[in-house]
């Protein structure tokens, strides 16, 4: 009796997890408690002036400059597109508690060109969907670039799930991660990223990335909806 009462609450938990971690893989933007993260006219954006710019619902960076929400978020759903070009690198930036010097201060969920001869010899936790420099998605679900792509990242306390074209790609826990150095898997973390992410203040700002090494990004449909 006794084993059996472990297996159905072991199998209550399995249904449990399964249905958190799949909450958020393909989200109705329309419904109540969703919101713009940046207005058309940014002016709820911080970011260097004349660097990002936004035409007909298309956000898009003439450098690599970050675009920052005023506002810092604690739990939330963060739904939007993106598209690459060739070689595109760049990032959706949770949890930022300094926007001056945010690599150290903050997580970013990877946007790469997969398809690129750079980024297809690249480490899987450098690749597009991985928790940057700490874990990579669990398949390639990335479109080629001058494709849209649909991103749905949802954070609440220390998890971080990340769907990529409607699959649920990366499930993430930052309290595992009490080392700068290296990964719980052994991997070893670039030298940059020199705060453990188990320490990291929740409470931060959110950024998408502008146009590193040349290669351009673009975003659209940047929704929010608070937890």
């Amino acid at each position: 009796m006794k084993k059996t009462l472990l297996c159905c609450i072991s199998f209550i938990t399995v249904i449990a997890t399964t249905a958190q971690d799949s909450a958020y893989t393909n989200p109705d933007t329309s419904g109540p408690g969703w919101i713009d993260l940046y207005k058309p006219d940014l002016s709820n954006a911080l970011f260097p002036e004349n660097v990002w710019s936004c035409s007909d619902g298309i956000f898009t960076a003439t450098q690599d400059e970050a675009l920052w929400s005023k506002d810092a978020y604690d739990d939330f759903v963060l739904d939007l597109y993106f598209k690459n070009a060739d070689g595109t690198n760049s990032g959706v930036i949770v949890h930022a508690s300094d926007i001056k010097d945010w690599i150290p201060h903050s997580v970013e969920i990877q946007i790469a060109d997969d398809y690129s001869q750079q980024w297809s010899k690249a480490p899987a936790y450098w690749q597009c969907a991985a928790v940057f420099g700490h874990q990579a998605a669990t398949k390639r679900t990335v479109k080629k670039a001058g494709e849209w792509n649909h991103y749905t990242i949802t954070c609440k306390g220390k998890k971080i799930w990340i769907a990529l074209n409607g699959e649920l790609v990366n499930s993430f826990d930052m309290s595992l991660y009490t080392s700068a150095k290296t990964n719980p898997d052994g991997s070893e973390i670039p030298a940059w990223l020199s705060n453990p992410l188990a320490t990291l203040p929740l409470h931060g700002h959110i950024g998408l990335q502008g146009k590193h090494a040349g290669a351009p990004i673009w975003f659209k449909n940047i929704k929010i909806k608070v937890l």
